[in-house]
């Protein structure tokens, strides 16, 4: 009202005095003088508009007005919910009402039944089956339904006694598991990233079928190397973490270089029963990373607080649902998973001619590659007279050297056939490899190069090999060692992709193909910096691919640059080791010294006291003092290679190297490919090796 009036104050005169008229004739104001007549309207004074200090004074400035009037309706909102709070609560303290919560989870006590019980329950249930049968005519005539064998029987109840009055189904075989409580059986947690339609696992059921959890945070597809590195890395930065591991072999986790180097040199009878072999340095070791007491039962990864490793022998992964996060095993059971590792290595060639050979051939052949090939070819060895090893390359070189120190003692005849005009001719350039073949056959082999086999047949319980030349060849055992093709069978049913030209799951810097699931070792092709694509079948790349997936498994989130380096013995006394693109058709250059006593396998695992030379050389440091070595040169005829350093180059770059008879220098090879040297700065790089040291 005090606004209006201000308004009406402000307006010019004919305004006020129209209003002023309005007023005055609803007020009794005579209108005689206006209209003429007298219309019964009361005389009356007129009324005057307030001046403004007649106005009433306000009481403050809208803005005050307002949040008076917003703290009223503040205070009655306040009394208003304070008051449906007591009401409620008054009603649930009575018994009017109840709030259902859900199942008491705490209270909640889960019964396992054992075997006997199982048994028990089992027969009664048949029993009373029986008798339900005999006494209704209709149920014997139509049948009854054979009910389903189940996994394992839970009852849920809050007495232990509830449990005895349900009688289960009949149970052809029960795992008992035992559940300490109901946080033992919840879903594990899951990431931000996890799908959100993924089912819970409930308090009251047991998270076993079978012998195996029903899910599992990190799971592991293949025992071998990449796997142990990989679950190692786990533990180190979660150590509660469970890991399962899935292998197709009936074994645990161990080391493959030893299955065609030091076992083939150790005097004890029981080698491929004990599974342990002496290092050069005479020290004993076992082929197996860690003691069967390290891992636990699938059954108690369940229940454990602390977390750990479980290995799932005889077994493999046929499939895998990348968005639902399940991986279906061989055997038609399935379990689902966090975080997945595929890491199933590589299998190994056949021949054509070999593989179409009749049965009775492919009895007497061994493609060579796991525990149970040493195994057989250990044995066939002491019975035989004769072995041909198909295959010139790092594997087929080993194993001829080995088979021929014992050749030396036993009166085996031991063969190698290959293509290449050497031993290990994709590798080492033609003068080296040379050289390499005249030192194997100094090992009792008998090397046949530049040939291959064409066919092969049986006569009198012995192998007829036909090579190119026509030659034939009669023996009693064949061992193929011409290399890997990756283990790729989960990418059709999968839908992961494969590299068309070097085989392997493709993945990215971080080792992933898809969303959590990482490949390491032999199946994985990823990309190298430096020298492009590529896919590596070595040791040191399987351990150290498979670490650094483990640590991205936790949220490391590490791109692979590492430079990964393979080694390859001889026997003790000449050995090699290489990284990068090691390739006889790119141009090298070298430079050699003249060996010493100091300069062999068996040395350098004296002095280190570690067989496994990837584990040293990552030990050693990049720091070498500048030395003069033999300036390079081309080869020359009947020159002694002792010890010396390989460079491969591609594009006047270095793009590999091979040391020969040269120990704990890989990181300064590694640090010199990093770096991209040039074919001009070579004579100043071979000084970094110290071979006249």
């Amino acid at each position: 009202m005090y606004r209006c009036r201000q308004v009406v104050s402000q307006c010019s005169s004919t305004i006020k005095s129209n209003l002023g008229h309005g007023r005055q004739r609803y007020a009794g104001e005579s209108t005689t003088k206006r209209f003429g007549s007298d219309h019964g309207y009361s005389k009356t004074p007129a009324i005057k508009p307030p001046t403004l200090n007649e106005m009433p004074t306000p009481k403050g400035s809208w803005a005050t007005e307002h949040s008076r009037q917003q703290s009223k309706y503040n205070m009655h909102l306040a009394a208003g919910l304070g008051f449906t709070a007591f009401t409620l609560f008054v009603g649930y303290q009575s018994g009017s009402f109840y709030l259902n919560y859900g199942p008491d989870v705490k209270n909640t006590k889960v019964s396992v039944l054992s075997h006997e019980q199982v048994r028990e329950r089992a027969a009664a249930a048949a029993a009373s089956a029986v008798v339900a049968e005999e006494s209704d005519p209709e149920v014997l005539a139509a049948g009854v339904e054979e009910t389903a064998p189940v996994e394992a029987v839970v009852v849920e109840d809050a007495s232990p006694e509830a449990a005895e009055e349900v009688a289960p189904p009949v149970v052809e075989e029960v795992t008992p598991v035992a559940v300490p409580d109901a946080e033992a059986v919840a879903e594990p947690s899951r990431d931000q990233t996890g799908p959100s339609d993924q089912s819970e696992v409930a308090p009251s059921v047991v998270a076993i079928v079978g012998d195996l959890p029903v899910h599992i945070p990190y799971l592991l597809i293949g025992a071998g190397t990449s796997s142990f590195a990989a679950f190692r890395a786990i533990k180190s930065r979660d150590p509660k973490a469970k890991v399962l591991v899935i292998g197709e072999e009936n074994h645990l986790p161990y080391m493959r270089p030893p299955l065609s180097k030091e076992l083939w040199f150790s005097d004890d009878p029981e080698v491929s029963n004990k599974l342990k072999f002496k290092q050069w340095n005479g020290k004993e070791r076992s082929l197996f990373f860690e003691q069967d007491e390290f891992y636990c039962s699938p059954v108690e990864l369940v229940a454990k607080d602390n977390g750990g490793v479980s290995v799932v022998r005889g077994h493999r992964v046929v499939k895998l649902d990348i968005v639902g996060r399940k991986a279906e095993l061989d055997d038609g059971r399935s379990i689902t998973y966090d975080k997945c590792l595929i890491a199933t290595g590589g299998k190994p060639k056949s021949l054509p001619s070999l593989s179409s050979a009749p049965e009775n051939v492919q009895d007497h052949v061994t493609l060579f590659r796991n525990i149970d090939d040493f195994r057989r070819l250990e044995s066939i060895s002491r019975q035989v007279k004769s072995i041909t090893i198909i295959g010139g390359g790092f594997l087929g070189s080993e194993l001829a050297c080995a088979l021929g120190r014992r050749a030396k003692t036993s009166g085996l005849e031991v063969l190698q056939v290959f293509p290449e005009d050497g031993n290990m001719g994709k590798v080492l350039p033609k003068y080296l490899s040379q050289w390499t073949t005249e030192k194997v056959k100094g090992e009792g082999v008998q090397v046949l190069p530049r040939t291959h086999v064409e066919g092969a047949t049986m006569d009198d319980d012995k192998v007829v090999l036909t090579l190119q030349d026509g030659q034939k060849i009669k023996t009693d055992h064949v061992v193929v060692a011409v290399g890997l093709d990756a283990n790729t069978d989960l990418a059709v049913a999968s839908g992961l992709e494969i590299d068309p030209t070097f085989g392997g799951y493709r993945v990215n810097a971080e080792l992933e193909a898809r969303s959590n699931v990482w490949v390491a070792g032999d199946a994985a092709c990823f990309y190298d910096i430096k020298l492009g694509r590529r896919r590596v079948e070595h040791h040191d790349h399987a351990v150290v691919s498979g670490r650094l997936v483990g640590e991205n498994m936790t949220g490391a989130g590490k791109p692979y640059w590492h430079q990964s380096m393979f080694w390859s013995d001889l026997g003790p006394h000449v050995g090699y080791e290489a990284i990068g693109i090691v390739d006889s058709s790119l141009e090298t250059m070298a430079v050699f010294a003249k060996s010493t006593a100091a300069d062999t396998p068996k040395a350098v695992v004296e002095a280190t006291g570690e067989g496994v030379r990837s584990e040293t050389e990552n030990a050693a440091t990049e720091q070498s003092s500048m030395k003069e070595s033999n300036k390079l040169h081309a080869p020359v005829q009947g020159e002694h290679y002792g010890k010396g350093i390989v460079f491969y180059t591609r594009n006047d770059v270095v793009v590999g190297m091979v040391l020969w008879n040269v120990f704990n220098k890989i990181p300064v090879a590694r640090r010199i490919l990093k770096e991209g040297l040039t074919t001009d700065k070579l004579a100043e790089a071979a000084k970094l090796f110290d071979l006249h040291e």
